[in-house]
């Protein structure tokens, strides 16, 4: 504290008319106590008591001894230190003369006060207790408007655990997270009601598929057991059974492929192939379509294409969108069978004739429990299970594919394979 300065401003202003109200202004501002002393009598004294000075206090002896000491000293300025007798604090006295007989003295204490230190302690408690309350408060119902939607969406989650598809996750809190996990657990539920509905149509249909082929097989074997028939009858009767029978292991092996595929338990077998031979090979099995009901499998490339690939794999995509375009093509029986290539990769194209489908069902086509409303033309071949064969060992082969199609004029399925 720079005594000095503030006695500097004592001297220019304690004779100036309102001396006092300076005076109290110059005590209020720097935190000390003023006392102005004109022979041997105070005529002036600001009020000290809270900032821990006692400067006109009678029974103050102490302080009274160094204001006689300055005065006796004939000194212009002097300052004393000590420890002040009534408040305990560390207290200087600062004398300047002001004129003859006439002085002025600054006290201040050194120390934080107890009195003050006592206020603010206890104002300090009081703030901190009033800031918590709040706190709690305030984070109270934060919380609640927090965990309230959490909470209801965790019991509403119990539900669809225990098979309830009904059950709507509201959006209605000013909080986005929350907000955007209901969207995507309502999304969640709505996939999951597809599902269901999906896998209910693929048991109908499989149990449909698996009823018709046992039924055949039961009757011509009951026939042959109990009538008497000629030997070519009888081979006839035995060559639907064994057509039939086919019927069922095509169905099966379906199933358990599409069961290995999805859960990644068979390996790729990377060779490499011609791709050209692979398909007229495929094509090959198809002869007995084309003499007994005039299918037309156009395939025009004998240019040999060397692929790398696991072959058994791409056989079976091949075979089934082979199988898919003859169950959906138009009345000309035509199927159609592409390679073009270009610098950076081979693409395969299979093409029916048939009514085509709209363009909201071409993303469920590759949906394994999808069937579409459009009726096969044949049900001896395929098991509906085909393309979703066809999409998982195109993308473990990670090869682009899709379909394109346009309403009675055919649908267009294509896969690529990168070029090495």
């Amino acid at each position: 504290m720079d005594m000095s300065h503030i006695a500097d401003r004592i001297l220019l202003s304690y004779n100036v008319e309102d001396a006092s109200s300076v005076l109290d202004q110059i005590s209020y501002e720097r935190g000390v106590c003023v006392e102005i002393i004109t022979n041997t009598e105070s005529s002036y004294s600001s009020n000290g008591i809270d900032r821990g000075c006692t400067i006109n206090e009678k029974n103050n002896i102490e302080t009274v001894l160094y204001k006689r000491k300055f005065i006796k000293s004939k000194k212009n300025r002097d300052q004393y230190i000590y420890k002040n007798p009534i408040f305990h604090n560390k207290t200087i006295l600062y004398g300047v003369k002001l004129e003859e007989n006439t002085y002025a003295f600054i006290m201040a204490s050194l120390e934080p006060l107890g009195a003050t230190t006592s206020i603010l302690a206890s104002q300090l408690v009081y703030v901190t207790i009033g800031v918590l309350l709040l706190s709690f408060i305030i984070a109270y119902f934060v919380s609640k408007n927090i965990s309230k939607p959490i909470v209801e969406m965790n019991s509403s989650a119990k539900k669809i655990g225990t098979g309830n598809r009904s059950v709507h996750f509201d959006i209605h809190t000013s909080i986005s997270e929350i907000n955007e996990l209901a969207s995507t657990l309502n999304t969640m539920n709505e996939e999951l009601i597809k599902t269901d509905e999906l896998r209910r149509d693929l048991m109908a249909n499989v149990g449909h598929d698996l009823k018709t082929p046992l039924t055949m097989i039961k009757a011509y074997a009951e026939m042959n057991r109990d009538l008497d028939q000629s030997d070519e009858k009888k081979k006839q009767n035995l060559n639907v059974i064994i057509e039939e029978t086919d019927r069922l292991n095509v169905l099966v092996n379906d199933i358990l492929n599409l069961s290995k595929l999805q859960s990644n338990i068979e390996v790729l077998n990377i060779e490499s192939f011609d791709l050209t031979t692979c398909i007229k090979d495929i094509l090959k099995r198809y002869d007995i379509f084309k003499e007994t009901e005039g299918y037309q499998f156009i395939f025009k490339r004998s240019k040999p294409l060397m692929i790398e690939a696991d072959k058994q794999k791409l056989e079976q995509v091949i075979y089934n969108l082979i199988n898919n375009a003859i169950n959906y093509t138009g009345k000309d029986n035509k199927v159609i069978i592409k390679i073009k290539e270009n610098k950076t990769f081979i693409r395969v194209s299979i093409k029916d004739t048939g009514k085509g489908m709209k363009q909201d069902e071409l993303a469920l086509i590759w949906d394994r429990y999808y069937k579409s409303s459009k009726k096969h033309k044949r049900n001896a071949v395929g098991t509906g299970l085909g393309l979703s064969i066809v999409k998982n060992v195109l993308e473990n082969h990670h090869f682009n594919y899709g379909v394109t199609s346009k309403l009675n004029k055919g649908t267009t399925f294509y896969f690529d394979i990168p070029k090495k």
